[in-house]
């Protein structure tokens, strides 16, 4: 299992409101019972490949989450490796942008890869400017001793995004520019393509585009995968990560629907 080879479909587990942030939580049992209960779904409708999110946190930290986020998410991730067993892959993605609280929960949750909205460069966004750091957060991985290795299953794989949604980049730079250098000077394992906003359809000739910049390197589509354009993304990419869509009635507060993952995976 991974991102090499066959096409591969990554299904988010959009967390609820975690206690203490600036959304109405429903407590720490509710979103823990919501997360495993999505994430079965969707393994259940064949996807085995699941991406957890504390997306119900929103306006998000610009900088480091508070100790409780990373503590939940550990347990919550945690929970869903015991419920979907060990042949499914998990990611993590601490919002906005704390890609060493992703690599603890990770290490913690005994997951394999990482989401980093901005790993190299800058993105000014609703949080403002977000900077990445790609040094650090290299550093921490190999510090927790989870850095992925040659012939091994073992490890956290990091995927940062490229022109990340919900952003404009900082300086004006070719995309194909900050692909290469995402994945050869930040040591990027794969690179995720999106569109500008959360659902939105990914343009196709960006997706080609990082394609061509990075070969061997994995790229996954982030946004707009429906069963209408799951088709034409999978001619182009590694993979397709999938969010609005797979909810019932396309509503991210509501949860997954089997119906939906059937009907994706089917396309």
């Amino acid at each position: 299992m991974g991102f090499q080879g066959s096409f591969t479909l990554v299904g988010m587990v959009h967390l609820l409101p975690l206690p203490s942030g600036p959304g109405s939580s429903p407590g720490f049992e509710a979103v823990l019972e919501r997360a495993e209960q999505d994430a079965l779904t969707l393994v259940d409708g064949g996807i085995r490949s699941v991406l957890v999110e504390n997306f119900g946190d929103a306006p998000f930290c610009s900088g480091r989450v508070p100790p409780h986020v990373v503590a939940m998410m550990a347990v919550i991730v945690r929970r869903i490796r015991r419920t979907v067993g060990d042949g499914v892959w998990i990611g993590v993605n601490v919002l906005r942008n704390d890609s060493r609280a992703a690599i603890a929960v990770a290490a913690a949750g005994n997951a394999q890869f990482i989401r980093v909205n901005v790993h190299t460069g800058s993105s000014w966004t609703d949080q403002g400017l977000l900077q990445g750091d790609a040094y650090q957060t290299l550093c921490y991985r190999s510090a927790l001793g989870v850095e992925p290795r040659e012939h091994s299953r073992t490890g956290v794989q990091l995927f940062a995004d490229v022109f990340v949604k919900h952003g404009s980049p900082a300086g004006a730079r070719a995309l194909a520019e900050v692909a290469r250098d995402t994945a050869l000077r930040g040591r990027a394992d794969g690179l995720i393509v999106t569109g500008d906003t959360t659902g939105a359809r990914v343009d196709l000739d960006q997706l080609s585009a990082v394609v061509d910049a990075v070969p061997g390197v994995p790229v996954l589509a982030g946004s707009g995968g429906t069963p209408d354009t799951v088709a034409a993304i999978r001619e182009q990419c590694a993979g397709a990560i999938v969010g609005t869509f797979l909810h019932e009635g396309g509503d991210l507060t509501a949860p997954v629907s089997r119906d939906r993952v059937r009907r994706l995976v089917l396309a």
